[in-house]
């Protein structure tokens, strides 16, 4: 089994205090260091980096994918099956809003998997993903 390799992403951000409580309190990311200027995320075994530079906020341009129009732009992560069904419940309930609603994408075909599109309060687009059978992720 391949040993899990934790990638480095660094975004813009708008606001580091909503910033601080959409992926800590609503995404349960753990707080790392931060400054005035930036505040580090544990997202999902992951290291966030969210910069303040609201003046490199732009809206994602979006492609067509599986007849949904996906943000080109976006990043995410890839959850376990329940563990994608409670946050998008959790997502639910705490009234966001999506641009692409919870659902299943190329059912019954390679790849098959579960997901959801919504902005952090800053516009970044975010992809939440999980599949039934993990060793689809890389299927072509």
């Amino acid at each position: 089994m391949e040993q899990f390799k934790p990638f480095h992403l660094a975004f813009p951000i708008r606001d580091i205090e909503e910033t601080r409580k959409f992926y800590g309190d609503l995404l349960g990311c753990d707080i790392g260091r931060s400054t005035e200027k930036w505040i580090d995320f544990n997202f999902f075994g992951h290291q966030l980096s969210a910069h303040v530079k609201p003046e490199e906020l732009d809206k994602a341009q979006a492609n067509e994918v599986d007849g949904k129009y996906v943000p080109v732009r976006h990043f995410g992560a890839i959850l376990q099956w329940d563990e994608w069904h409670q946050l998008a419940d959790k997502l639910k309930t705490n009234s966001i809003e999506f641009i692409i609603e919870p659902y299943i994408r190329f059912q019954g075909e390679v790849g098959e998997q579960a997901t959801m599109f919504f902005l952090d309060p800053s516009g970044n687009a975010l992809e939440f993903k999980s599949f039934q059978d993990p060793s689809q992720i890389f299927a072509k």
